[in-house]
């Protein structure tokens, strides 16, 4: 979640760039996806995802611990593909998130540990039913370049981690259905209007 999830890895692994301050960046809302997996009785695997987000990133190439990344969206946007998984979702089993809540899901980097030429280690808070726990991201940079159709700085990412469900009090029915979440992250993020590469 959010995650996220960006800065913290440009700031780590883009190479051949020049800025020399904090570049502001966007997640581009249109491929930027939260996907979550959890298994279901020993029977399948139950799937879910959160699309659509926004998200701000400062990028700071000669001072990278200067990056930040911070992603949130509402719980209720959460996609499952059978409402009545969804509504469950957001009872009282689980969120207590019925149609008027403004519940939001939150992810704000604090830390950076580089892995490899295109990976590293993100590590944030990861706010989510009110809880707010840290969690690593391991994230991997798939591409910065000029984005063909755009014609405009663009960068790709995927990340992974696995979450508790019952460290956020949402742990109902656990071990049957399983208490641990695999959650991949892929996103994309543009370089944010007026800004200087």
């Amino acid at each position: 979640m959010k995650t996220v999830l960006t800065a913290a890895l440009l700031s780590a692994t883009v190479t051949g760039a020049a800025w020399a301050e904090p570049v502001a960046w966007e997640l581009d809302p249109s491929h930027s996806q939260i996907v979550f997996t959890y298994n279901h009785l020993g029977y399948s695997t139950g799937t879910g995802m959160f699309s659509g987000f926004e998200g701000d990133i400062m990028f700071d190439q000669e001072n990278p611990e200067n990056s930040s990344v911070e992603v949130s969206f509402p719980v209720r946007s959460m996609l499952t593909g059978w409402e009545a998984r969804f509504e469950h979702f957001m009872s009282d089993d689980f969120f207590g998130a019925g149609d008027e809540s403004d519940e939001m899901v939150t992810f704000a980097s604090t830390a950076i540990a580089q892995t490899g030429e295109d990976t590293a280690e993100i590590t944030g808070d990861l706010t989510l039913n009110g809880v707010t726990k840290k969690v690593v991201l391991d994230a991997t940079l798939n591409q910065v370049s000029e984005h063909p159709m755009e014609g405009e700085p663009w960068a790709g990412f995927d990340a992974s981690t696995t979450l508790l469900r019952s460290d956020y009090n949402v742990g109902m029915f656990a071990p049957y259905v399983s208490d641990e979440v695999e959650v991949r992250i892929s996103i994309e993020a543009m370089q944010a209007d007026g800004q200087d590469s």
